[in-house]
């Protein structure tokens, strides 16, 4: 029971999550060392484990899913705990400012909708996918930003947060490619399904391709274009994978598995956590 839970909660998980989190504090000029720290626990070791148990206590997957090649059976433990993660992601994040708290509740809120059996906004593809792609992105960066900041600004770039939705928005369909069939049997139509095969790669290569031209232009505004052309180089690996599973993947429907999803996904994750963990070290000796 307990190993399950842990299981389900899929805290490696939180590692695909984390580029947006070094992403803000990156663009932080003076952060508070102590509340960027708890800041990181409360959404990668609370909020987003959370999250992922309970999507799973809700859908009781059967087949693989991130992170999982054979998910177990949740059990009522894995909802308590997710309960009470959340309610301490909430206290803390209420320590970090009321508006941190309410960003956090928010997120929270939007999860259960998108994965409650009464609600499951997942049910709606381009619902399902505007509420993560808006708080995975947006709401992350917009409350990261304001509570690792000394003095708690409200003054957030809106190029940055307009980025990260875009990011996760050009990344997120990918993840649902290989479910096709077992959401259908859930009743969920995803973005991904709804743009089949194909039309889930140029979707999220023009998204992605939206949120790198939003980022350019913010790094100019800034002065800072060396600084975005450096970081490009950690992406490459990521390009090159893409066009060759895509061209798998066309060739043969197969392709678009577990295996090869989740070898993008970690690819993906690593090059984009290198890259904005390079700004933030560079960050530090302005």
């Amino acid at each position: 029971m307990f190993r399950s839970t842990v299981q389900l909660l899929r805290l490696p998980f939180s590692f695909f999550l984390l580029p947006v989190y070094l992403f803000a504090l990156s663009q932080v000029k003076d952060p508070a060392p102590v509340r960027a720290l708890l800041i990181f626990v409360i959404w990668h070791l609370l909020v987003y484990p959370a999250s992922n148990g309970y999507n799973s206590y809700m859908d009781r997957d059967t087949g693989p899913i991130g992170g999982l090649k054979a998910p177990p059976m949740p059990t009522p433990w894995l909802f308590r705990v997710t309960l009470a993660m959340d309610v301490l992601a909430v206290i803390l994040s209420f320590c970090v400012s009321p508006v941190f708290g309410c960003c956090c509740l928010a997120y929270i809120g939007a999860s259960r909708a998108y994965s409650y059996r009464g609600l499951r906004l997942k049910r709606f593809p381009w619902l399902g996918y505007g509420t993560v792609v808006v708080f995975q992105g947006a709401v992350v960066f917009a409350a990261t930003y304001h509570g690792c900041s000394r003095d708690l600004t409200l003054h957030i770039p809106v190029a940055p947060v307009v980025a990260s939705s875009l990011l996760i928005g050009g990344f997120y369909p990918l993840t649902q490619v290989y479910q096709h069939e077992a959401d259908a049997r859930d009743g969920v139509r995803t973005v991904s399904a709804v743009l089949g095969y194909t039309g889930t790669f140029l979707f999220c290569g023009l998204v992605y391709l939206a949120g790198f031209a939003v980022l350019a232009l913010y790094f100019a505004r800034i002065h800072q274009v060396i600084r975005f052309l450096s970081i490009q180089a950690f992406f490459l690996p990521v390009l090159i994978y893409f066009v060759a599973w895509f061209s798998g993947v066309r060739k043969d429907h197969r392709k678009a598995d577990h295996v090869h999803t989740m070898r993008m996904n970690w690819l993906a994750a690593a090059a984009a956590n290198a890259a904005f963990g390079t700004l933030l070290i560079w960050s530090q000796f302005e």
